[in-house]
């Protein structure tokens, strides 16, 4: 997690770009996608529970077996050690694709307190409900022309949120995204790289887990990626991607809020994949007001999926 907010794309100079394009370079980053041969397109899950990275989605979806509408169920559980004014946030998820054309899922994202006494009882809450819906709209290399992206749209809903904003207001919020993607896989590379980007408008703050914005905002999000062979028929991916967030909080106006960073690996099977297992480290947010530090620059964390 970060406190720099010039980090926020808002308020992106030349030389923030330029900042964050080094630190892309310098970790070795990649979305969180595994990308080479028939791994391409294998079902990841994100900390909601949709396709893509960790944190961001990518336009493909969970694909059906050929002569079946529905897929088999891919399963996810992802954890956070977010520190110790936030504490820990897992999830645990159950997606599912029809007929190649579209998925839809379920997360529970869940909760451990943290200790400090006076900004943890912001999330001294169990969690909430997450559903999610993604529609393809374009394949990729469409009608032949390999510059084409697969495009799709999605949208995401949470339940009775009640972190930051809520316990301020003591009192339940809703919120949630609209989103449209594109995602291009570049196989005449050696190796081959993912490029993702996406637009989505937002109420959330730090996916719900930051609780609500005052406004439903536009922002963007996305990544890059390489996979890199391992031994025994695996692969690894070398991970990053970044995720705009609304700057304010409701109910919490001096807040300041700054764009979301992940870097990580994910390793998973180069043929017919079902297994994936993530690791790494993310930036969000640091001191949001002058004094008030979440002391979450640096958070660890892991997921695991499997398509039955």
């Amino acid at each position: 997690m970060s406190q720099v907010k010039s980090s926020s794309f808002r308020q992106f100079s030349p030389l923030c770009l330029f900042k964050f394009a080094r630190l892309a370079i310098l970790a070795t980053v990649a979305m969180l996608v595994v990308c080479a041969g028939p791994a391409m397109r294998a079902q990841n899950m994100t900390l909601e529970g949709q396709t893509g990275g960790f944190i961001t989605p990518t336009a493909y979806v969970v694909t059906s077996e050929p002569g079946h509408v529905f897929s088999h169920p891919v399963v996810g559980f992802h954890f956070v050690a977010a520190g110790n004014v936030i504490g820990d946030v897992y999830s645990m998820s159950f997606t599912e694709g029809v007929a190649n054309h579209f998925e839809f899922g379920y997360t529970r994202s869940l909760h451990t307190n943290g200790n400090n006494p006076y900004y943890s009882p912001l999330w001294f809450y169990n969690g909430f409900n997450v559903v999610h819906g993604k529609f393809p709209l374009i394949p990729e290399t469409f009608k032949g022309h390999a510059w084409v992206p697969a495009v799709a749209v999605g949208g995401v809903y949470r339940n009775q949120v009640r972190y930051v904003s809520g316990a301020i207001a003591q009192k339940a919020y809703n919120n949630g995204d609209v989103y449209i993607v594109a995602t291009r896989t570049l196989r005449m590379t050696k190796p081959p790289i993912l490029l993702n980007f996406g637009f989505k408008g937002s109420n959330a703050s730090i996916y719900g887990i930051g609780g609500n914005s005052p406004d439903f905002v536009g922002l963007m999000f996305g990544g890059i990626g390489f996979a890199l062979p391992l031994p025994h028929g695996l692969i690894a991916v070398p991970a990053a991607g970044f995720t705009q967030e609304p700057r304010r909080v409701l109910n919490l106006p001096a807040a300041d809020i700054p764009t979301t960073l992940d870097y990580a690996v994910r390793i998973t099977q180069r043929e017919n994949p079902r297994f994936t297992f993530d690791a790494g480290i993310g930036q969000v947010a640091g001191e949001i007001i002058p004094g008030v530090n979440l002391e979450a620059r640096h958070v660890f964390g892991m997921g695991i999926s499997y398509k039955f």
